[in-house]
Parts: C-alpha cells; structure tokens; sequence
C-alpha cells in the first residue's frame, strides 16, 4: 500500500498531479484554482518552496496581494539568492503602493540576474 501524507489519503504522487495542475491553472488564467490544488500540498509539504512560489504568483494574479506578498518572503528566506522571486515581490509591493520596497527588491532581483526585465525595472540610472 502506497504511503499517504496525513489523514487525507493523499499519495506524494497525488501531490505531485495536483502541482502540475495548479501550474495548468494558473497558466489557464484560473489562480483561484491553482491556489485551492496548492493549499492541500502545501499543507502535506509546507517545506516545498516550489509549491510555495507557484502559490505566490496564482495569489498575485488573483490580486490577493497580502498572501502573495507572504508566500513571496517565505521563499526569499529559503531561498535568498531567487531573483524571480525578488521580481515577484517587488511587483506585489509596487501593486499595493509601496515605491521604496518595491526598488530595493527590483534592484536585488537585477543584481542576482541581469535579465533585462529586472534591469529596466530596477532603474539604476536613476
């Protein structure tokens, strides 16, 4: 008999379908969806930073700005060097009206990775 996580019955194989369903979602414009499928993995591995990533960004593409905002900062913690993540966050918080924070993530993001997407939007010439 396969090993479940938790009470729920649930198989790591079973999470593993529900992640990539979630990523199927929020590429399918459902965040909401993804988010709910992410919830139940999160919760049998709070560990996975991938899984908390993929959630970060359904939240803030559900315009759920304070969640996306928490998930964003659980994976800096882990992962401080993630430039994506830095990107993200510095997005979230120039959605919520928040300049000076989000600059110094953009900036961070930049010097991590010199994509030029965070390059133009860590305006370094200013």
């Amino acid at each position: 008999m396969p090993e479940t996580s938790g009470s729920t019955g649930r198989t790591p194989e079973t999470h593993v379908i529900d992640f990539r369903a979630a990523e199927h979602l929020l590429n399918s414009r459902d965040p909401r969806g993804a988010v709910k499928l992410l919830d139940r993995v999160i919760a049998a591995y709070p560990e996975n930073t991938a899984a908390r990533l993929l959630r970060a960004r359904a939240f803030f593409a559900a315009a759920q700005l304070r969640p996306a905002e928490l998930e964003f900062t659980i994976v800096l913690e882990r992962e401080p060097d993630n430039a994506f993540a830095h990107f993200a966050l510095a997005r979230t918080y120039e959605r919520q009206g928040r300049p000076e924070q989000a600059k110094r993530h953009f900036r961070l993001a930049a010097a991590l990775d010199p994509n030029p997407q965070y390059l133009k939007a860590a305006r370094f010439d200013e």
